[in-house]
């Protein structure tokens, strides 16, 4: 009998979210508008080059001014860069995660700057059995994980499937619910407060119509958006802990595209204070990292209100029970994307 050799599996999994420059400038803003406006668009509609340039650079001198001025610095690329650490870890304290004879690698990529996801699955590919992408915005679109399959299909064509799986669906998941509540209570306090207190939960919105007016082609997320801020909802009321007495869905919009949702947070925090609500909390429960959306955008327009107290609840970033539970979601996916692996054509063990 000849004893052939076992062979480890050798997985890559890439931690990916948009990205934002990390020192400011024009130089470096230039690139990542140009990618922001090629990628995103791209699910909208198709733009001449010339165009697409003149939108990133109005989109980048725009932006540099605004930041500058605030002296706003995006932490976006730092958190998932723990993020990434944290999974890592995760998986080098348990060995079992990534099943029996397997290894894992962790890596983080962006859409929109260094080190460009498309950049490094066409890496892990080389080196890897199977590739896990895992989109960092809990709910799914054309805009979120779209990206991500379409990079693929760009690089590998349709035949991706047999190595390459991308995450979805995270916003289901009942333990990243409970999660959330605890990280929400947490930074806020329970009851006892006096007056009316009223939370906004933030999310990025997505298009309902499009430019002529018509439900759009593409998968905007829109029913997942809201079916998960309902769940979230439900659960925060729920909770023997809730120090709130009413909770609205704000939504984060682009200005492009078509006619995009209307449940805005300016709408939100508007009835707020048109209601005499005494405080009202923010919390950005539709991303799990703090970027210049939640934590510039969206903040602002809170400090900007006339309530008398307001609170700006941040993302859950890296803290280390996300880490963990985000470690465990990626070890079951990993024995999905086994599956995944063998029923489009890889070999078998």
């Amino acid at each position: 009998m000849v004893a052939h050799p076992v062979t480890k599996r050798r997985y890559t999994v890439v931690l990916v979210t948009y990205g934002e420059v990390e020192k400011l400038s024009v130089r470096a803003l230039w690139p990542s508008s140009r990618k922001i406006v090629q990628v995103v668009t791209r699910q909208i509609v198709q733009l001449p080059k010339l165009l697409i340039y003149m939108l990133a650079d109005y989109r980048s001198a725009r932006h540099y001014l605004d930041w500058k001025l605030h002296r706003y610095r995006s932490r976006l690329v730092e958190i998932n860069r723990s993020q990434t650490r944290g999974v890592a870890e995760e998986f080098r304290r348990n060995p079992s995660l990534a099943g029996e004879g397997a290894e894992v690698e962790v890596s983080d990529a962006y859409y929109f700057v260094r080190p460009y996801l498309e950049e490094v699955i066409e890496a892990a590919r080389r080196q890897s059995d199977g590739i896990l992408v895992v989109p960092m915005i809990p709910v799914e679109s054309a805009f979120s994980c779209g990206p991500a399959c379409q990079m693929a299909t760009d690089l590998f064509g349709d035949g991706y499937l047999g190595f390459l799986r991308v995450v979805r669906g995270l916003w289901k998941d009942g333990e990243l619910h409970r999660i959330y509540l605890d990280h929400l209570f947490g930074s806020f306090g329970s009851t006892g407060k006096p007056g009316r207190q009223g939370l906004v939960l933030v999310i990025h919105g997505t298009i309902v119509r499009n430019r002529k007016g018509q439900r759009p082609s593409v998968f905007t997320g829109l029913e997942e958006t809201f079916e998960f801020f309902r769940l979230m909802r439900d659960k925060i009321m729920a909770d023997p802990r809730n120090p709130f007495d009413e909770i609205r869905i704000g939504c984060l919009n682009h200005s492009r595209g078509g006619e995009w949702t209307p449940e805005t947070v300016e709408r939100a925090i508007g009835e707020f204070e048109q209601e005499g609500f005494d405080s009202v909390a923010m919390f950005p429960f539709g991303y799990f990292a703090d970027n210049s959306e939640t934590d510039y955008e969206s903040r602002k327009l809170l400090d900007r209100s006339g309530i008398a107290r307001k609170f700006y609840i941040p993302c859950i970033n890296d803290s280390p029970a996300f880490t963990r539970w985000l470690a465990s979601k990626i070890a079951g996916e990993l024995g999905v994307l086994e599956l995944q692996r063998r029923a489009f054509g890889a070999d078998e063990p």
